[in-house]
C-alpha cells in the first residue's frame, strides 16, 4: 500500500470558515474523508501546522520513513520560505504543491512560489479537487 503525506500550512486549519468565497466551505476533515473514500488503498498521513519549523520537522520525519509522496499546500509559506524549499528539495520524496485558490489571479506577492521550484508539479485554483489530482499523479 502506498503512503502519501498531505501537508497543509498556515491558516488551513480554518478551512471552511476562513474566506469561504476564496477557499470554499469544506474543512480539512472533509478533505481527509473525501481522499480516504476516493482512494481506499492509499495510506494517507495528514498534517497541518501554522509553524514553519514544525513543517520542516515533519518533512524531515517523512524523509526517514516509507512515504511514497507528498501533497503539500504550504499556504503563504510558499511565497516566503526558503527553509521549506530546502526541506522539500532535500527530502528525496516526489512532492506536488497544491493551492486551493488560483494564486496567479490574486495579489502580486502570491504569484511567486519558492517551493514550486523543487516540486514535481503545481496545481492551483481547482479547490480541494487539486488534492485528488495530486494523488493521481503520485500513484501513477
Amino acid at each position: 500500500m502506498k503512503r502519501i503525506a498531505v501537508l497543509n500550512g498556515p491558516n488551513l486549519n480554518r478551512l471552511g470558515k476562513r474566506e469561504p468565497e476564496i477557499y470554499g466551505t469544506q474543512t480539512l476533515e472533509d478533505l481527509a474523508d473525501g481522499l480516504r473514500e476516493q482512494y481506499p488503498n492509499i495510506d494517507f498521513d495528514f498534517y497541518q501546522s501554522n509553524h514553519e519549523g514544525a513543517m520542516i520537522d515533519r518533512i524531515s520525519q517523512l524523509a526517514e520513513s516509507d512515504c511514497n509522496g507528498i501533497i503539500f499546500n504550504p499556504g503563504a509559506f510558499s511565497h516566503t520560505s526558503i527553509a521549506l524549499r530546502d526541506a522539500i528539495g532535500g527530502c528525496g520524496i516526489d512532492t506536488i504543491e497544491v493551492h486551493i485558490s488560483n494564486i496567479h489571479a490574486r495579489e502580486r506577492f502570491r504569484h511567486h512560489s519558492h517551493t514550486a521550484a523543487v516540486s514535481k508539479g503545481v496545481i492551483a485554483g481547482l479547490g480541494l479537487q487539486g488534492y485528488s489530482l495530486a494523488t493521481q499523479v503520485l500513484i501513477g
